[in-house]
């Protein structure tokens, strides 16, 4: 699952459309795209393996579901677009906003796959890989939501609100053309309502996904 970096940096972001569908179809086609954080002429980026839809005013377990507030209100705009929230006193969480304006729908990504930026990647993450690092070591840098936004360097003061779909944005989603062999689906991860509904989706048999594959 490698991709050249440079190629990388040409491939243009996912359009507006791809985000106003129903977030279960989204997560579901998100899974094999690449995250990509362009930063001062670098980048980092890491394919998409691991997501959870989260379904608006209809799924109690979304932080959507009690309507538009201060924290959540980029849930409820364009779609496309970064809703990141901080948890347990010290992880931010990346999602991406999806539905037509006002549904409030949203995809959480739970990992990646390192393909680019690895070094950088460590740093961030406060971690220290040898030469060659084993993919067990590898996964120690964005297998979860906390671990990959802070792989990516990721905040809620520098991208809550950023528009992935921008060509000029810093933070963006591109198709690089690789094809998931097989979809599973499985319970989201810790949460207590609406707890039984199969919405995370996750690349079958990938090592670098969270938890239970």
């Amino acid at each position: 699952m490698t991709s050249n970096s440079r190629s990388l940096d040409h491939l243009p972001p996912l359009p507006r459309a791809f985000y106003i569908r129903d977030p279960r179809r989204v997560a579901r086609e998100l899974l094999g795209k690449v995250l990509v954080r362009h930063d001062r002429g670098s980048l980092r980026a890491g394919r998409i393996v691991e997501v959870e839809a989260y379904l608006g005013r209809k799924d109690p377990a979304a932080h959507a579901f009690s309507g538009p507030t201060p924290r959540n209100q980029v849930l409820f705009g364009p779609p496309g677009h970064a809703y990141v929230y901080f948890i347990y006193g010290n992880h931010y969480c990346l999602n991406v906003s999806c539905e037509p304006e006002g549904r409030g729908g949203g995809v959480l990504f739970r990992a990646l796959e390192p393909i680019s930026g690895i070094e950088a990647m460590a740093r961030a993450r406060h971690l220290r890989l040898p030469s060659v690092p084993r993919p067990g070591e590898l996964r120690l840098l964005a297998s979860g939501p906390g671990r990959l936004a802070e792989a990516l360097g990721i905040t809620r003061p520098r991208d809550n609100a950023k528009d992935f779909a921008s060509p000029v944005a810093d933070l963006q989603i591109v198709d690089d053309g690789f094809p998931p062999a097989r979809v599973a689906l499985t319970p989201r991860v810790g949460i207590t309502k609406a707890a039984d509904h199969k919405l995370r989706y996750l690349i079958a048999g990938n090592p670098f996904v969270s938890g239970k594959r």
